[in-house]
C-alpha cells in the first residue's frame, strides 16, 4: 500500500510538470491529495510497528517509533511544500487560486473519515508554500458529511457480565490486543487479577453499584516496554469505572503487570507529558470519546494529543479556547504569578490552557548572555514536543500564522503582547495575527501553591519535583534555569517543567563543584574558564529560590542525590552509553504482584 501510494505522488507531480498553467490548479489538488494518502498510509503503520517492538523486547525501536511518529508530519510538509512551490511559484502569492485549491480539495475528501486530518494537512502545505508571506490560514476543519458520520462505527466491544465477573471473561478481555507472541501464564494472570478486582468490584457496601458489563477498546495501546488493554466498567447505575491493565514482556512471554482503576493514574498514565500512545485502530475519533468517558476532567482536545494526533488535537483545543471566552465572558489575559523572562504568558480563570507568545528581547532578568532570538526559542519549545517528556514536561501545542479574533484578548494584554512581542504579533481591524503561538495546559506556578500549601502538600510536592528533575535527566533534558518557577503542580499535585527556553541536553552539560576547595581557600576555581553550560549541583536548593526554608529543607531531605556530583555524572554516563531509562507511570500500589528489583531501577514520583 505504501509503495502504491508513494506511485501516485510521483504521477501527480509528473502530471504538474507536464500540464499547462490553467490546468495546475486541479492537478496541485490532486497531487496534494496524493501527498496525503502517502503520510497517512504511513501513520497508520506506526502502531503496528510499536506493537512489534513491544513484542520483540525491543525498546530502541520503540523510542524510535514513537520519534519518527512525531517528526512524520512535519517531514512532509517541510518536503513537498518547496517542491510545489518550485512546480507552480504562483502559488506562493495566488490567493484566488488557494480558494480555487481548497474547494476541489474537499470536495474529495469530504466523504472521508480521516477528512479533518487531511485539510490540516493540506491548509500545512500551503502555510509552508507561502513561507515569507504573513497570511494566517484557518485551523479548522469542513463540517463532516452525512456519510462521513455514518462511517464512525464502534471502536469498543461491550462483554455481558451474567452474575460476577469471571476467569473466562478476563481471558477473554486480556486477549484483545491480539498478540503474535504467547502470555507466560494467561489463566494464571486472570486469576490474579480476578482476585485483586473482587475488592474493588463487590467491596462489603452493599449500595455500591455493581458492574454489569465491560468495555474493551479493540486494540492494543503501546508505548516505551508497556502495552495497555484499555477499559470500562459499566455500572448499574449507568456511570462507568476505569479499567486499563498493564502489560510487560519477558523471556517468558507476555504477562500482566498492573491494573489501574483510579481516574487520577489514568490522568497521569494518558499525560500529554509523556509519549504518544500507539493505538491498533484507525478509529481515531471514537478512541478519543471513549478516553473522555474515562477522564471527562481532561479537556478533549488533549485526548487527540496522548494517542498521536496532534494535528486534529491542535483544532479541538483552539476550538475549546475559543468557546470557553464565548461561554464564561472572560477574556485573555496576564497570567498570575511571577512574569517570564522571555515568554509572555496569558489565559483567563475559566480557560484550560495557558497560552504564550516569545519575547522580542528578554527582561532585565535574563542570566544566560546574548539572547539566541525569538525563531531559537521557538525551536526548542518545538523540540520538548517532538521527544519523551518522561511523564514531567508539558507538551507544546505549536501554532504558526493564526488568526484570532481580536476580542478574546484584554485591550491591556493586546497592548502588552504588541508592544513586547511586536515580530510575532500584528493587529488588523478585527483580528490578533500571530507568527508563533504555544499553548500548554493549564497548571498552578510552583511558588503559587507552596503559598497555600500544608506542610504535608509540600513535602509531597517537593518530592514530585525531585522526580521531575530525575526523569528529565534520564532523557537527557537538563533546565539550566532550575528555578521553582519555571514548574507547576498538575491536577493531582505531579510537578512538570513548563519552560523551555534554558533547556540543553545533559550530556552537553559540564558537571562541577566547588565542595572540592578547602575552607577559606582563595583563587578562581579551575571551571570558571570552561566554555558552555557548567552545573554546580550543590548550589540547586538555592538555585531554585524557595520562599520560605521549609520548602528548602524538604528539597534537601528528599532530594539530597540530586546535589551531589555522583548522580549527574552517572545519569550522563548511562546516557553516553545509549541506555534506555525505564520509566515507571502508574503507581506501585496498582501491580498485581510488587518486585523489589524492579521497583529499584525506576524513577517514579
Amino acid at each position: 500500500m505504501l509503495a502504491e501510494t508513494e506511485y501516485r505522488v510521483d504521477q501527480a507531480y509528473a502530471r504538474l510538470d507536464a500540464c499547462a498553467d490553467a490546468d495546475k490548479i486541479a492537478v496541485v489538488a490532486q497531487l496534494m491529495l496524493a501527498i496525503f494518502d502517502h503520510f497517512y498510509c504511513q501513520l497508520c503503520e506506526y502502531p503496528y510497528r510499536a506493537k512489534r517492538a513491544f513484542e520483540a523486547m525491543d525498546p530502541h525501536a520503540s523510542i524510535q517509533i514513537s520519534k519518527e511518529r512525531l517528526g512524520l508530519y512535519s517531514r512532509y510538509i517541510e518536503d513537498h511544500g518547496p517542491r510545489i512551490r518550485a512546480a507552480f511559484p504562483a502559488l506562493s502569492s495566488d490567493t484566488t487560486g488557494w480558494d480555487a485549491i481548497d474547494r476541489l480539495f474537499v470536495a474529495m475528501i469530504v466523504d472521508r473519515y480521516e477528512a479533518d486530518i487531511a485539510f490540516s494537512f493540506a491548509h500545512s502545505l500551503r502555510r509552508n508554500i507561502e513561507h515569507g508571506l504573513w497570511r494566517p490560514v484557518a485551523y479548522s476543519f469542513p463540517p463532516p458529511s452525512k456519510q462521513r458520520a455514518l462511517s464512525m462505527a464502534s471502536v469498543f466491544r461491550r462483554v455481558p457480565i451474567r452474575d460476577r465477573v469471571d476467569l473466562d471473561l478476563l481471558c477473554e478481555a486480556l486477549q484483545v490486543p491480539s498478540f503474535s507472541v504467547p502470555f507466560r501464564n494467561l489463566r494464571g494472570d486472570a486469576q490474579r487479577l480476578l482476585d485483586h478486582l473482587d475488592g474493588l468490584l463487590y467491596g462489603e457496601d452493599a449500595e455500591v453499584p455493581q458492574p454489569v458489563a465491560l468495555d474493551v477498546v479493540e486494540a492494543g495501546f503501546f508505548r516505551d516496554r508497556s502495552a495497555f488493554l484499555v477499559g470500562r466498567w459499566l455500572l448499574r447505575d449507568d456511570t462507568v469505572a476505569p479499567f486499563v491493565v498493564a502489560y510487560l514482556n519477558s523471556s517468558d512471554g507476555i504477562y500482566v503487570d498492573a491494573v489501574l482503576h483510579r481516574v487520577a493514574d489514568i490522568h497521569n498514565l494518558f499525560s500529554s507529558a509523556l509519549a504518544n500512545f500507539h493505538v491498533t485502530t484507525r478509529l481515531y475519533y471514537q478512541t478519543c470519546v471513549f478516553l473522555f468517558s474515562l477522564m471527562p476532567r481532561r479537556p478533549f482536545g488533549h485526548h487527540y494529543s496522548t494517542i498521536g494526533y496532534n494535528h486534529v488535537g491542535k483544532v479541538v483545543i483552539l476550538n475549546e479556547i475559543v468557546d470557553q471566552v464565548r461561554q464564561s465572558g472572560q477574556r485573555l489575559q496576564r497570567s498570575p504569578g511571577a512574569a517570564g523572562t522571555v515568554a509572555l504568558g496569558f489565559t483567563f480563570d475559566a480557560c484550560s490552557y495557558h497560552l504564550k507568545v516569545i519575547r522580542d528581547h528578554p527582561t532585565t532578568s535574563y542570566k544566560w548572555g546574548a539572547f539566541p532570538g525569538v525563531k531559537a526559542v521557538v525551536d526548542k519549545y518545538r523540540h520538548v514536543h517532538e521527544i519523551n517528556r518522561a511523564g514531567s514536561m508539558l507538551d507544546n501545542v505549536m501554532y504558526f500564522n493564526l488568526r484570532l479574533d481580536r476580542d478574546l484578548f484584554d485591550p491591556a494584554l493586546l497592548e502588552e503582547i504588541c508592544r513586547q512581542s511586536a515580530g510575532t504579533a500584528y493587529l488588523d481591524e478585527d483580528d490578533v495575527l500571530l507568527r508563533s503561538l504555544i499553548v500548554q495546559l493549564k497548571i498552578v506556578p510552583l511558588p503559587v501553591y507552596l503559598q497555600s500549601a500544608s506542610d504535608a502538600e509540600t513535602r509531597a510536592v517537593i518530592r514530585s519535583l525531585g522526580h521531575c528533575i530525575r526523569n528529565n535527566a534520564a532523557t537527557n533534558i537538563f533546565n539550566k534555569d532550575l528555578d521553582s518557577r519555571n514548574y507547576g503542580v498538575g491536577r493531582y499535585g505531579r510537578v512538570f517543567l513548563f519552560d523551555y527556553d534554558a533547556v540543553e541536553k545533559l550530556t552537553d552539560v559540564k558537571i562541577r563543584t566547588n565542595t572540592d576547595l578547602e575552607p577559606g581557600e582563595e583563587g578562581i576555581p579551575s571551571w570558571f574558564f570552561e566554555d558552555g553550560v557548567i552545573f554546580l549541583p550543590e548550589e540547586l536548593d538555592h538555585g531554585m529560590q524557595f520562599a520560605n526554608d521549609y520548602a528548602r529543607r524538604c528539597f534537601r531531605e528528599e532530594n539530597g542525590d540530586l546535589l551531589r556530583v555522583a548522580y549527574w555524572t552517572d545519569v550522563q554516563q548511562k546516557l553516553l552509553r545509549g541506555e534506555v531509562p525505564e520509566l515507571r507511570i502508574y503507581p506501585w500500589s496498582a501491580k498485581l504482584v510488587p518486585d523489589e528489583t524492579v521497583k529499584s531501577r525506576v524513577y517514579y514520583p
